[in-house]
């Protein structure tokens, strides 16, 4: 509000809507800055404890720093590998993380990982200093950054787990997961808990599993015979993620995903998926009629850019439909941008 009123004091013929633009335009981010403060302001009188102004305010400085280093990358394509930090690097599941770093690297992705040693380590190994990124948990046992990322500045040491984790999630177009322990598990759930959810948009989760191995075959029967057996999950949830221990599966998963599908955002009440290849009107009726059980209302239709995305310059022109997305059929809108991507993909 401080921002506007500055415009108001020096021009009271100012209309709001004028107000508004003044202020957006010299000052973009003043309005949440202003709120941030008042946020501040309202715990003093709040008469918050010690303990808690701690946690805000360290909360706040690990994000703070965390976003500027990950900012500079913002387009750059990533991924979060996940698995145990005590998997040895003469282990299989090491070797193949190691294999998937280094074949997603050269596809020009980042890895991003925990930045410990175990798979996090291999991760790195595999793409190489250039090509990694790191978010370490600092811990009183077992956690130090790995040589790879050591001393670079795209590595976050952070305090808490769940900036950490918000991290992970956020500024990543992909994960994938390598068998681990409690810590693995957890984020693996937590993950497909986002995305199921639509806290997080739709990503290729890959649960990656060492040539022979059960770690993640095991899972997905538990996931099948209890989760989907006893309805606390839907078929469609199963399209969330991708099974595998093939190196070229798990980077063909990833990279296929994005071959025509580019992003979401939602815009007023309308979800609208951005594309690099225009559907054309046949297979727009086709999506009409597999995909009606995902709609609230009305059809899916091509659309062009609304003004509200104009902040995203890069994503202009890029073709578009939209719908009146019903925000609960999450696996079945990935199935849809899965056909997307094999009728209009390079291979189609």
């Amino acid at each position: 509000m401080a921002s506007r009123n500055r415009f108001r004091k020096a021009d009271p013929k100012l209309s709001e809507l004028e107000v508004i633009e003044h202020s957006e335009e010299l000052y973009p981010h003043s309005e949440l800055i202003d709120e941030i403060k008042e946020t501040a302001d309202k715990l003093a009188a709040d008469g918050a404890t010690r303990g808690d102004l701690k946690i805000l305010a360290r909360t706040l400085k690990e994000l703070r720093y965390a976003f500027k280093v990950f900012t500079p990358f913002r387009r750059q394509r990533k991924v979060t590998v996940f698995g145990s930090a005590r998997t040895n690097p003469d282990e299989g599941t090491y070797q193949h993380a190691v294999e998937f770093g280094q074949r997603i690297a050269e596809e020009g992705w980042m890895v991003v990982t925990g930045a410990g040693g175990g798979i996090m380590e291999a991760g790195h190994v595999g793409a190489g200093r250039e090509m990694s990124m790191g978010l370490n948990i600092m811990l009183p046992f077992e956690q130090e950054s790995n040589y790879i990322i050591e001393g670079d500045s795209k590595l976050v040491n952070l305090k808490y787990f769940f900036t950490r984790k918000l991290m992970f999630v956020k500024e990543v177009h992909s994960i994938v997961v390598c068998p681990g322990g409690f810590g693995t598990q957890d984020e693996a759930f937590e993950v497909l808990t986002l995305v199921q959810t639509g806290k997080r948009d739709l990503m290729p989760i890959v649960l990656l599993d060492e040539p022979g191995g059960t770690y993640w075959s095991r899972w997905l029967e538990y996931i099948k015979d209890e989760l989907l057996e006893n309805g606390m999950i839907s078929p469609a949830d199963l399209s969330l993620f991708f099974v595998t221990t093939d190196i070229d599966e798990a980077v063909n998963e990833v990279l296929n995903f994005y071959s025509v599908y580019n992003s979401m955002r939602f815009v007023r009440d309308k979800l609208v998926i951005r594309l690099h290849e225009e559907p054309t009107a046949e297979l727009v009726e086709r999506l009409n009629s597999e995909f009606a059980d995902i709609l609230a209302g009305g059809r899916i239709e091509k659309a062009t850019m609304h003004q509200v995305e104009a902040d995203d310059e890069h994503l202009r022109d890029l073709p578009r439909l939209a719908l009146d997305f019903n925000r609960r059929s999450i696996g079945r809108l990935r199935e849809m941008i899965d056909v997307l991507n094999d009728e209009l993909g390079p291979e189609a």
